[in-house]
């Protein structure tokens, strides 16, 4: 963790006005301004609620978009597209039963349009020590951060009051952890808060989105991600939505990020409006779905509650998206309060929409770097969830593909076969994540694009060059991650590329430690002569829709905003315009 200087303390009480909350360590955590078109609009006035279902404000400047496609302007939405929460609410799904929290800088739990669904039970102060997860107030509200994600997700129904929640019937609360110095002990203590009470943890935040760090949990946060999927909810495990990361304008890779290319967390991007790639959005392989965003200019932003009980329509990035995602997953876990924190992996796979999301690199398995598997469908995840069957324990198989160290050069190319761990306990005959651990020096590591191409040619870019990073320091023992091979069978060669898409002819490098590691569950019968053991398959379809009709090859098309909050290492995950106010480095 890096201090804060006397300077920068200083400027902190220049800037800042405390409330009873207020230290000095309350000001580690900073947003960016967005541009003079982007600020936020105070919504004074809403539409009178409809009885029958949950309506938007103000729909006549602007949409809580994409809930569903008849709330609000439809027409303002030319590629018809939507979440389907309406689908979801139609089958009788609000989320009633299930608890969310939110990690982030505290929530305005006596906000009119969230005071109803407030969980006491589900919040902390971490940065304070206390139970209230009040904000602490300044005069240009930085601390909104959490406040407007926990709108979107349970703000209240028909109380004629800014908008309504995805899940307007879970309960909600926050964890007030991001105002002061963010270190391994509070990750650890708000990752584990009360987890045999809360359902889902959601984060819109992570390491610096400036396209050369290279960071994530440390040991105590790790050891909580362990025993939230293991031991949380009864043992069926805490879901944990995180924010994929904004860094798109400096070109960085999500799978740079130790938190949202973990195993254990369900990473979210995002796509405009119009279905495109966001200016800010960040390609990377462990990306599992999108919801929706800001975008250019223009195009539409968040609408959802604010600070000092007001609204706002200009919520924005990937830090809107994942509590988007958060909110449909509770309607998910109301259908089947039973599923595994893996079997909710499964669903978002299954059910999540390619088609109408503009990319250039969408597999006819229905997964991009940009979009994961697609935009989240909320009718279709309830759907299927109702009737879901547990998906068998989680298997890893350990494989050391290198004998010894292998120049790079200006590109290597690797290959090896595995069995899978055919034969033993461990044996995975259907992938769910692989993770590539690799340690390997470079003179620049921001030159290198690496690519790992499965068995049955699914071909995952682990990192994307990132023109920031001039780090000599290389990769040690970093655990990359892919969801693409999805339902595949890992058995057969493995090939991973590893290129300088830059060479000068004295770049350098050596690769010495390959570890892939296989997720997936194995055959019902673990029984290598039985003929129902499965055997690789040529199907290269993984995804599906609610009638589980293979969507497989679209005809697709071939660029959102956010606010971030930045604090020593880490920024709250958003894009905007830099702040006048000093950077926490």
């Amino acid at each position: 963790q890096l201090s804060h200087s006397p300077l920068l303390i200083l400027l902190a009480v220049q800037i800042f006005t405390y409330s009873s909350k207020s230290r000095f360590t309350a000001a580690f955590c900073l947003p960016r301004s967005l541009s003079s078109r982007m600020l936020p609009t105070v919504i004074s006035s809403v539409r009178e609620a409809n009885a029958l279902s949950p309506r938007c404000l103000t729909c006549n400047r602007l949409s809580f978009f994409f809930l569903n496609k008849s709330l609000c302007l439809f027409q303002s939405n030319p590629t018809h597209q939507d979440l389907n929460t309406k689908a979801a609410w139609a089958q009788g799904y609000t989320g009633r039963g299930v608890v969310v929290t939110i990690l982030d800088d505290g929530i305005e739990k006596d906000h009119p349009d969230l005071i109803s669904n407030y969980d006491p039970e589900a919040s902390y102060d971490v940065n304070d020590g206390d139970t209230d997860p009040q904000p602490r107030y300044t005069q240009r509200n930085e601390n909104r951060h959490g406040t407007r994600c926990a709108g979107e997700v349970a703000a209240a129904a028909n109380n004629g009051v800014c908008g309504v929640g995805v899940a307007y019937n879970a309960k909600i609360g926050g964890v007030r952890m991001l105002d002061g110095e963010v270190t391994d002990v509070v990750e650890a203590q708000s990752l584990s808060l009360n987890p045999q009470h809360i359902h889902i943890y959601s984060a819109s935040w992570g390491p610096e989105d400036d396209g050369k760090s290279l960071d994530g949990p440390a040991k105590l946060a790790k050891e909580a991600f362990l025993q939230g999927i293991t031991k949380g909810r009864s043992g069926l495990g805490s879901i944990f939505v995180w924010a994929s990361g904004n860094g798109g304008r400096e070109q960085d890779s999500c799978n740079c990020d130790g938190y949202t290319n973990s195993i254990y967390t369900l990473s979210i991007s995002s796509t405009t409006q119009s279905g495109n790639v966001p200016w800010y959005s960040e390609p990377c392989s462990s990306t599992l779905a999108t919801t929706f965003s800001s975008g250019n200019p223009g195009e539409k932003q968040i609408v959802t509650t604010d600070l000092r009980q007001k609204c706002t329509d200009s919520h924005t990035g990937t830090s809107a998206s994942a509590p988007l995602a958060a909110g449909i997953i509770a309607l998910a876990l109301e259908a089947n309060l039973n599923l595994t924190w893996r079997d909710m992996q499964h669903l978002v796979v299954r059910t999540s929409q390619p088609g109408r999301l503009s990319a250039s690199d969408w597999k006819t398995n229905g997964v991009g770097h940009s979009y994961g598997y697609g935009l989240l469908d909320a009718g279709a995840l309830v759907a299927l969830a109702q009737n879901w069957t547990s998906v068998g324990p989680q298997r890893q198989c350990v494989n050391t593909m290198l004998s010894e160290p292998r120049d790079i050069g200006n590109k290597l190319v690797f290959s090896k076969s595995v069995d899978a761990c055919w034969g033993r306990p461990e044996h995975v005959s259907s992938l769910e994540h692989v993770q590539a651990r690799l340690t390997l020096s470079y003179n620049q590591r921001g030159k290198l694009a690496i690519h790992l191409i499965s068995p049955l040619g699914t071909r995952s870019t682990l990192l994307f060059p990132r023109p920031n990073d001039f780090s000599s320091e290389g990769f040690n023992d970093w655990a990359f991650m892919t969801t693409h091979s999805w339902d595949e069978d890992p058995q057969g060669e493995w090939t991973l590329e590893i290129e300088n898409v830059a060479p000068n002819g004295r770049d350098y490098g050596v690769l010495s430690q390959f570890t892939l590691i296989l997720w997936g569950t194995g055959p019902s019968i673990v029984n290598p002569s039985s003929p129902d053991f499965p055997r690789p398959s040529n199907n290269s379809c993984k995804t599906f829709d609610a009638q589980q009709i293979c969507i497989g090859e679209i005809d697709r098309p071939s660029a959102v905003t956010h606010e971030p909050l930045r604090l020593n290492r880490f920024i709250c995950i958003g894009a905007g315009i830099q702040s006048l106010l000093p950077n926490r480095l």
